[in-house]
């Protein structure tokens, strides 16, 4: 009687373990600036923290979301490998910390080495900007469970940081200033609302707007960076993402009483606007980034030299601190 495999139940392992060799490039480019700490023959990856004085690690997890339908279905992939990056990291960067490893988890129905190949490239060219070693992770094959052209993505970011610079927001003070940094989109939330208006609304767009419409969500580490080099250490920092402005900045203060009136740039980006003009605005509000993809908030006696370090990259004044206990937006005239 013929005895059964792997292979003939769908998974390949050692396709999995070529794939392995085959992105091997890709994840050495995520090393130049730090490495893994007694690597070979280990099945976990270890950073070493002896150069921090008094270290504390941070971690996230996140995915991307309904996006990743639209980013399969227009062939985007490398898109997709940065969304995920940005998306576990800008939330580690948020505390001060460095982003020091990344690990990913891609489950699919069946191996294809090529399309694989690509995520692992945009998020290795994500993680090589801001220093962050891809340290591992897992590739499922689970046929049958995966459907064939789909794929499962998730995303795990350590940072560290020295106590001392750790950020509190429960320093933050009425009159303290909210300094935002532009989106580049929708980036990777919204998009089952996003999806919904483009089915039931009709709203056609050409290959060039559907691609900028799937533009990937900025990783934010330029400005932490630019504020730290200026000797700014700001009161709090949060990455606009589910929730919009309104839940991520309420979910640092409004507990405390604490509150803010932001007056936000109009959102410059006709694309987005095809979709925006279908939703709800108080709905938007709450879903989208509305154009301002990262706040910090810093003492006011160095929000001149907070816009003038996050100048390069868009910062703008969107408001101060006050005691109404809630946030609220609305379009700057």
């Amino acid at each position: 009687m013929a005895k059964h495999t792997y292979k003939q139940a769908g998974v390949d392992i050692h396709e999995a373990a070529s794939f392995v060799d085959d992105i091997r490039t890709l994840v050495q480019r995520t090393q130049r600036k730090r490495k893994l700490a007694g690597a070979f023959g280990l099945f976990a990856a270890g950073f070493d923290l002896s150069r921090y004085k008094a270290p504390m690690i941070f971690t996230g997890c996140d995915g991307v979301g309904t996006k990743l339908e639209l980013l399969l279905e227009h062939d985007l992939l490398e898109n997709a490998g940065m969304d995920l990056v940005a998306m576990n990291v800008n939330d580690v960067l948020t505390t001060n910390a460095d982003p020091v490893m990344f690990l990913d988890y891609i489950g699919v129905g069946r191996i294809e080495k090529r399309q694989l190949a690509r995520i692992i490239a945009g998020m290795s060219a994500y993680l090589e900007a801001c220093h962050c070693i891809l340290a591992g992770g897992e590739t499922a094959e689970m046929p049958g469970t995966v459907p064939d052209g789909m794929i499962e993505l998730s995303g795990f970011a350590i940072g560290a940081a020295e106590k001392a610079d750790v950020l509190e927001p429960k320093s933050i003070k009425k009159g303290d200033v909210l300094i935002g940094w532009p989106s580049a989109g929708f980036h990777a939330n919204g998009f089952s609302l996003v999806r919904r208006v483009l089915a039931q609304e009709g709203v056609k767009l050409s290959k060039k707007e559907m691609a900028h419409l799937l533009t990937p969500t900025l990783l934010y580490h330029e400005p932490v960076w630019a504020l730290r080099k200026a000797k700014i250490k700001p009161r709090a920092m949060a990455h606009i993402t589910g929730g919009g402005l309104w839940e991520n900045l309420g979910r640092i203060f409004t507990k405390r009483g604490d509150g803010c009136h932001l007056k936000v740039p109009v959102w410059e980006n006709d694309v987005v606007q095809k979709v925006l003009r279908h939703v709800d605005e108080a709905d938007a509000w709450k879903t989208f980034n509305m154009g301002m993809g990262w706040v910090a908030i810093v003492d006011p006696k160095d929000a001149a030299k907070a816009l003038k370090a996050g100048a390069a990259g868009g910062a703008v004044l969107l408001g101060e601190m006050d005691r109404s206990g809630t946030v609220t937006c609305e379009l700057k005239a």
